[in-house]
């Protein structure tokens, strides 16, 4: 009972300080950049993480296993996860900005919302794992994966940010004052050497408008940093697969089954196996656009891999299916 209520409590702490989070991103819209706004947003992604992780190790000491019996528990780590990839690159880049809680802030609210309203009620209780999961191997694979989805939807997104961007006619949005560049504001991370041995392209060319300079700049930060966070998710996925067959083999005595579950996971990899060798082998000119693409079709691949299989319930992963609410 003390548990159930500690998890509730955690649980509407950390909605309310993720919500203040974004509540100061919108505010960047409104009014000009304030240090001390930033400064608040990156300590709320960090104790939103700690309100997380609070819920996590509660359930963990009240179920006598790693909180990953079910969907519910799964979800609640992925929105973990998020902040995890945020602090990750915040402390690799401490001497500059990092606004990447533009995109994990929203992915943390969305996927930890649908976890509480979105599934059954009885869902939400911990569960005795199925004699599948009763392994040491269960925190490694599990956990890696579901790091490697939180950084390939984040990095996917910002893909998504780039071709929406590079396709659109219009961009006065972005250009007609301080008080309508968010997204300038908000991926321009501080001097990054990535950027600063491209700018010369424009010390030559003087028919480039100013507008198109700009938008010259968040399309590289955009690609820049949609290719660290994907390169990241990547390994984590790779560490995943590879946890993942030696459990199955313990498990099942195959390495690999070609189940649902597994393809899809193979699939995924492909993807941004293709994704990353665009990214480095096309042609500069075309570069961003064409991994970006790849990186698109990768966002859709990851939920069907994580909700469209478990939705089906089907393979040998169908401990993992689960019902919505019903209205």
């Amino acid at each position: 009972m003390i548990f159930t209520t500690l998890e509730q409590i955690l649980t509407h702490i950390s909605f309310s300080i993720i919500s203040i989070v974004i509540t100061i991103h919108l505010m960047t819209l409104l009014v000009y950049e304030i240090v001390e706004l930033r400064d608040s947003s990156e300590k709320g992604m960090i104790a939103t993480f700690f309100s997380i992780t609070g819920l996590l190790v509660s359930r963990w000491i009240s179920s006598g296993h790693f909180p990953l019996s079910n969907l519910y528990e799964s979800l609640i780590f992925l929105s973990c996860s998020f902040p995890i990839i945020y602090m990750i690159f915040k402390i690799g880049n401490h001497n500059h900005k990092n606004d990447l809680s533009t995109i994990t802030a929203p992915s943390t609210i969305f996927t930890q919302g649908f976890a509480t309203s979105g599934l059954l009620t009885e869902m939400h209780q911990s569960t005795i794992l199925v004699p599948a999961l009763q392994s040491q191997w269960l925190m490694m694979h599990v956990s890696m994966m579901l790091l490697s989805y939180a950084a390939l939807l984040c990095g996917s997104l910002l893909s998504v940010a780039l071709l929406v961007i590079t396709f659109r006619k219009n961009i006065d949005i972005f250009c007609k004052g301080k008080n309508n560049n968010f997204l300038i504001k908000s991926f321009f991370f501080g001097e990054i050497q990535y950027l600063n041995e491209k700018r010369s392209v424009f010390k030559n060319t003087s028919f480039l408008s100013f507008r198109n300079y700009y938008k010259y700049q968040l399309t590289q930060r955009l690609d820049y940093w949609s290719y660290r966070v994907i390169s990241l998710g990547f390994t984590f996925l790779t560490i995943g697969i590879l946890c993942g067959a030696v459990w199955a083999n313990e498990a099942w005595g195959s390495y690999w089954n070609w189940d649902p579950k597994e393809t899809w996971a193979f699939i995924t990899w492909t993807i941004f196996a293709i994704y990353l060798h665009t990214r480095t082998r096309t042609n500069q000119s075309l570069q961003g656009t064409n991994s970006a693409l790849v990186a698109s079709i990768g966002f859709l691949i990851i939920w069907i891999c994580y909700f469209g299989i478990n939705l089906l319930g089907i393979g040998l992963h169908s401990y993992g299916s689960f019902t919505l609410t019903s209205t």
